[in-house]
């Protein structure tokens, strides 16, 4: 072997160096590379996902509670999932399965979803069955269930104990951090691969009590601590936050501060005013017990909080919680989860977790524009991690992704049977994979709009660019649709959907506009591929009925078209 010279040492040495240094990169901001875990990073106006230094759109569904309760009940799973045209799937981890008993830990079946997962080419966000699911505490293990003396229960109005852990049990909320941080660590440690690109901490969380009598009874926890909590004073933390964010908080939560001069000290009451209640349906919207809502928030968010320190701590994923939300049905905290993350309470888990990454809406309600749009006050990210599927969940796939730059659609059960074979939402999310890298390209950009078309809004109406675009349905069947509009030039459009007519009309009106040329094709990796030119009754092409596309009802239409004005 021959002696190495000054030269060759020199550089060998800087290269080392050089990997050293990549090895410990801080995880956070922009220097993330392929080498580092999943991060959230701001594009424009949206919010985006991106997984192995690439902007990654969660087009994808959540699987039955269930599913991954048993090795042999999840193996089919990953197969048909990858079959339906998801990248992703929402999978669940929970915690009596974690820690059956106190301090040991068993990840056999975490390893196989993981595994599972990855052999089918999907990603996964995992959501932790900790101290809560849908507001009860029926996923933790059997020695915290049974130690109810160490491990309280929320008490209400009435001094019935609830299935449900009190935010004010500490040994609960330490006992919950360690075993998620635990959970984190071993994920950190098994998957090189980044399968898991996200962690949904607890589920639908609040104090519920839908078969209660007395309306409000379980707006808020009351037992001991709690009631000395409630009375005692407004933890400083927030009532910073609520100084320093004044001219931008929530308009119902100013609204109750201003009118009681906007304290910055004093007990729940003293600062926000005392609760008021309508039961009426037509008052659905009303804030009733807000003060109650407000406090239960505060404890949510911090027990929350820190569980989600303690996971960082070990493998610092993206973290969100999800909400059951505030509905006609369910109009009041109690009917629905008291203190879960909802907008109306977005300031206080934004002053008492700051270490969840935005909050999501389980939106399976008429009011879903409504909805879309509450949950993306002041910055935060649409991400639908539970929805309806079948033909509304197709169309509004289209939708959230083009009007609102969402990073995740998942309706939920989509292993259920009865959607192995049909399923419109498989036709959508075809299309979704073949748009992917554009519709990341253009979001938050102001270049791309979605169409949703149903009985209630039977015409779609917008601007964009130079042109003002309406949508309308093209069917006897559908019921609703949906679609996507992309601007890629001054005159150029790419748009996608099915059964639907698209409209063009210049907003300077001292010329007119027809179509220049229209092609059906696809895209593969981000490039555009022709199919077919389209004209004549394939196209609204002539000056009887306007400058138009037609999307064809049997299938989902990519469609490429230029448009030229004339005098």
């Amino acid at each position: 072997m021959k002696p190495l010279n000054l030269l060759t040492l020199i550089l060998l040495s800087l290269l080392i160096a050089s990997c050293n240094q990549t090895a410990n990169e801080p995880v956070s901001g922009n220097q993330n590379s392929s080498l580092h875990i999943p991060y959230l990073e701001k594009h424009g106006t949206a919010a985006r996902l991106v997984v192995d230094g690439k902007p990654f759109l969660m087009i994808s569904g959540e699987l039955h509670n269930s599913t991954c309760g048993g090795f042999e009940y999840m193996r089919p799973v990953w197969k048909r999932m990858a079959e339906k045209n998801l990248n992703s799937v929402i999978a669940t981890v929970s915690w009596e399965l974690v820690e059956p008993e106190e301090g040991k830990f068993d990840f056999a079946l975490v390893d196989s979803t993981i595994a599972g997962a990855l052999k089918a080419g999907l990603k996964l966000a995992l959501i932790w069955f900790g101290s809560w699911k849908n507001s009860g505490s029926v996923y933790i293990p059997s020695w915290v269930k049974k130690d109810y003396e160490k491990y309280p229960r929320v008490i209400d109005e009435d001094g019935k104990p609830l299935e449900i852990l009190s935010t004010l049990g500490k040994e609960s909320e330490k006992a919950d951090a360690k075993a998620f941080a635990a959970l984190m660590k071993h994920i950190k440690e098994v998957d090189n691969d980044h399968t898991v690109i996200m962690m949904q901490v607890e589920n639908e969380i609040g104090i519920l009590d839908m078969p209660g009598k007395n309306p409000g009874a379980a707006r808020r926890d009351f037992s001991p601590q709690a009631n000395e909590a409630y009375n005692g004073k407004v933890p400083q933390k927030l009532m910073d936050y609520l100084v320093a964010n004044k001219e931008t908080l929530f308009p119902e939560l100013k609204k109750v501060w201003a009118a009681n001069g906007f304290k910055t000290e004093g007990s729940w009451e003293e600062v926000f005013g005392k609760s008021t209640f309508k039961p009426d349906p037509k008052d659905w919207q009303y804030y009733s017990f807000y003060t109650e809502e407000l406090f239960m928030a505060w404890n949510y968010a911090s027990y929350v909080g820190a569980i989600a320190v303690a996971g960082k701590e070990e493998y610092p994923l993206p973290m969100y919680v999800n909400a059951w939300l505030k509905q006609p049905s369910t109009r009041w905290p109690g009917k629905y989860p008291s203190g879960g993350p909802l907008p109306q309470v977005i300031d206080v888990w934004r002053a008492a977790a700051p270490s969840i990454d935005f909050i999501a809406p389980d939106i399976y309600i008429d009011e879903f524009t409504w909805t879309c749009e509450e949950f993306m006050r002041s910055g935060n990210p649409l991400f639908i991690p539970e929805t309806r599927g079948g033909e509304a969940g197709a169309a509004r796939a289209f939708y959230v992704f083009g009007e609102y730059s969402a990073g995740c659609f998942a309706p939920f059960g989509i292993d259920n049977p009865m959607w192995e074979n049909g399923d419109p939402l498989d036709l959508t999310y075809g299309a979704l994979r073949k748009l992917e890298p554009l519709i990341l390209e253009h979001q938050g950009k102001g270049t791309m709009k979605g169409i949703l078309i149903d009985e209630k809004s039977p015409l779609c109406r917008f601007e964009l660019g130079d042109y003002i675009i309406e949508a309308k349905l093209d069917s006897r069947k559908l019921k609703t649709s949906g679609g996507i509009i992309i601007q890629t030039g001054p005159q150029e459009f790419v748009c996608t959907g099915r059964a639907l007519d698209v409209f063009f009309t210049p907003k300077d009106n001292s010329f007119r506009i027809a179509l220049d040329v229209v092609d059906e094709g696809t895209f593969i990796e981000g490039k555009w591929i022709p199919e077919r030119r389209l004209n004549g009754d394939e196209t609204h092409a002539s000056t009887f009925d306007g400058a138009g596309l037609r999307l064809p009802e049997e299938r989902i239409s990519i469609q490429n078209v230029s448009l030229y004005k004339y005098k």
